[in-house]
């Protein structure tokens, strides 16, 4: 009945509803942003880890903090898992996040910001002391109309939030964020020459079991897997420069890091490798797979569809991504919704030229790829990352952990004599 509603609603009573409702939530939850410094992590991939990062160096620093992700909240030193299957809650959700930060006397509030919840005004009456942008490629089209109404969703935020910018000039789209006025705007870069003193530049980055790279000749370590983590970092880094932490603390905080879950996460080290990942962009799958290729060995991907309902434009892409660099693709369930998940699964496996295997039961997919696998391969599988359900129709949910799945399986399989 709501979705039916939501059809035959004109987009501009949709919209003022819930303007109206993201107001009611902060007069009944008493403002409670006010006082606090607030920060915006924007962009289409990579705003988890950047949220994960920057709180921990606000936490070294000594601030008391609080932050809000797909993956987790956390106050303080209380944290729980986001079991949402939003990234940004509802509107008195946030506002009570919030009040509940602000009674724990927090003074620093880190929020993954995403164009949904800003269709859905979630992010207001909040006033955002800075606005962090990490990235921006095709995602969320049939949500948006086209891409220019994506990526111009993101540059409301940046509209919006006067005071602080902190902007990733290595992304191709820089320039239109860049265009938004704001009392400072810093900038951070891997690949381009910083040439203000608002600028953050990685240099020397090496990958080797972890990240090694240097801001202005501080060298950095960070136990995490992919070099697009080191422009992660580099947000964090800039945002907590800009807040008066210095260096060292950023260095100190980010070398604790080991694994943060679902994003780049090793499962089983020997003698296969098998990583789980979130990615379900293009973009995040592409930089995924370049950085798991093994230099011997074989690469055999579990490849988690589009969810149901939304973005099928990318299903295709998703399949020709794996073909291009996947030894085995394994396509299966993720999260069907009402949608009939071997369409879904088909519509991938077209953008694979039909090499690859369908699998629709997940658990048996996984199994599959273990089983396939040898000494010195590396098995990732994407999707659904630290996620605990599979989302069916009506409403229903199947618990669900790649990681744990990952582990039976391997168990069942040494016990069979796999190893």
């Amino acid at each position: 009945m709501l979705n039916v509603l939501r059809k035959i609603t004109p987009k501009f009573l949709l919209s003022w509803y819930h303007f109206l409702w993201s107001f009611f939530g902060a007069v009944f939850y008493g403002f409670p942003a006010r006082g606090m410094t607030v920060i915006a992590i924007t962009g289409t991939n990579g705003k988890s880890t950047t949220v994960d990062m920057l709180s921990r160096i606000f936490k070294e620093a000594g601030f008391k903090t609080a932050s809000m992700s797909s993956v987790r909240f956390q106050i303080q030193e209380e944290e729980w898992k986001n079991k949402m299957k939003m990234t940004m809650p509802g509107r008195f959700a946030i506002q009570q996040f919030l009040r509940q930060a602000k009674n724990k006397k927090c003074t620093h509030v880190v929020l993954e910001v995403t164009s949904e919840g800003m269709l859905q005004h979630r992010h207001r009456f909040i006033g955002f002391h800075t606005a962090v942008f990490t990235n921006l490629s095709k995602e969320h089209i049939e949500r948006h109309g086209s891409f220019e109404n994506y990526k111009n969703t993101k540059g409301s935020l940046f509209s919006m939030v006067k005071n602080t910018h902190v902007i990733n000039t290595d992304d191709e789209h820089a320039s239109f964020f860049l265009k938004f006025p704001a009392k400072k705007i810093y900038t951070y870069s891997i690949l381009s020459a910083i040439k203000d003193e608002l600028g953050t530049r990685g240099e020397n980055v090496k990958e080797n079991k972890g990240l090694e790279f240097s801001v202005n000749d501080t060298q950095l370590y960070l136990g995490l897997l992919g070099t697009f983590n080191v422009e992660n970092a580099l947000a964090a880094i800039t945002v907590a420069m800009a807040q008066g932490i210095s260096l060292e603390v950023c260095k100190k905080a980010l070398g604790k890091m080991k694994s943060i879950p679902g994003r780049m996460e090793e499962v089983i080290s020997l003698p296969i490798r098998v990583v789980v990942d979130y990615a379900f962009t293009p973009a995040a799958l592409k930089k995924v797979y370049e950085t798991l290729k093994p230099s011997s060995g074989k690469l055999l991907c579990v490849l988690g569809c589009a969810g149901g309902g939304r973005d099928a434009w990318k299903r295709p892409i998703l399949g020709k991504i794996a073909l291009e660099h996947c030894d085995t693709i394994i396509v299966t369930d993720e999260d069907p919704y009402e949608e009939n998940p071997e369409k879904i699964m088909d519509e991938v496996i077209a953008g694979t030229k039909g090499k690859a295997e369908k699998v629709i039961n997940r658990r048996d997919a996984i199994k599959k790829a273990l089983s396939l696998s040898k000494k010195g391969d590396t098995v990732v599988i994407t999707g659904k990352g630290s996620e605990d359900s599979i989302a069916i129709a009506k409403g229903r949910r199947i618990p669900w952990d790649d990681r744990e799945v990952v582990k039976e399986e391997w168990t069942k399989l040494n016990n069979y004599g796999k190893v």
